[in-house]
């Protein structure tokens, strides 16, 4: 199976900050390739770069087919109608809308209500379907559930695996570990512009169990660390505890989780 889009030495500065710092990745055709990073971590300038809404300094991006985006929340006239919105992109595309990707999303039921009047699972149904609009070979997906209540979020995910298993390829980004973990392929960490882990979920969960969590009471206050080496680091904590003159109290083992281990690679920590 080929690359849908291969990045090289992506960098990218806003006068002497820089963003991105020569990142190196591909992304497979037909994956669900998910992006995960804080605020500030670089997502979103490098999700625009690739889909050549911004320049880059230096590095080079190939992509190999057509491409869609998801729109924002407030990027349509509050009055315009979901089916109005549809020709209006159909138009501009010169691509008759799919029928059935439309009635699967529920934009039929939609037709009479104004954009304002939507819920915010509706947005995000009428979003999907209009940069489906074309058949876009990639598709990009920008916190497709974020504020979906848990029936739109299933209902959503249920059509993102529907677009997989067609044949398109998806890079989402998220905040979520858990969507993340249900719906990619393979992830890519971004913290501070640097990849800090790109695999798949398993080799991410794999690294995972090999991580402790180490809370340490003392008469002074409670500290908590991760570990994956519990003798070296027990050890060390007691030593510190002693030049510091603590008493230790109770100390408290745990196996790290997936959801921690995204924060602490996202943080830099």
């Amino acid at each position: 199976m080929g690359y849908a889009i291969q990045v090289e030495n992506l960098r990218k500065s806003y006068g002497n900050n820089e963003v991105l710092k020569g990142l190196t990745f591909e992304v497979e055709q037909g994956e669900i390739f998910g992006i995960l990073g804080v605020n500030g971590a670089g997502k979103t300038t490098m999700l625009e770069c690739i889909e050549g809404f911004r320049r880059y300094d230096s590095g080079r991006i190939t992509v190999e087919g057509n491409i869609g985006v998801q729109l924002q929340s407030a990027s349509l006239p509050a009055y315009i109608r979901p089916m109005e919105a549809v020709r209006l992109f159909a138009g501009w595309k010169k691509r008759e809308p799919d029928a059935k990707l439309l009635a699967a999303l529920g934009m039929n039921e939609l037709a009479a209500k104004r954009y304002t009047d939507l819920s915010t699972g509706q947005k995000r149904r009428l979003h999907l379907a209009l940069a489906m609009i074309g058949g876009p070979d990639i598709l990009f997906l920008d916190e497709p559930t974020a504020g979906l209540d848990v029936e739109g979020r299933l209902s959503l995910h249920e059509q993102i695996r529907r677009l997989r298993e067609e044949g398109t390829t998806m890079v989402m980004a998220s905040h979520d570990m858990a969507e993340v973990e249900s719906l990619c392929s393979r992830i890519l960490i971004l913290s501070h512009g640097q990849i800090a882990f790109l695999g798949t979920t398993k080799e991410l969960a794999d690294k995972v169990q090999k991580c402790y969590n180490i809370k340490v009471v003392t008469d002074q206050g409670e500290e908590t660390c991760v570990a994956e080496n519990i003798g070296d680091t027990m050890l060390a904590i007691l030593e510190d505890c002693r030049k510091r003159q603590r008493q230790v109290l109770d100390i408290q083992v745990s196996r790290g989780t997936l959801e921690q281990h995204f924060m602490d690679m996202a943080k830099g920590a």
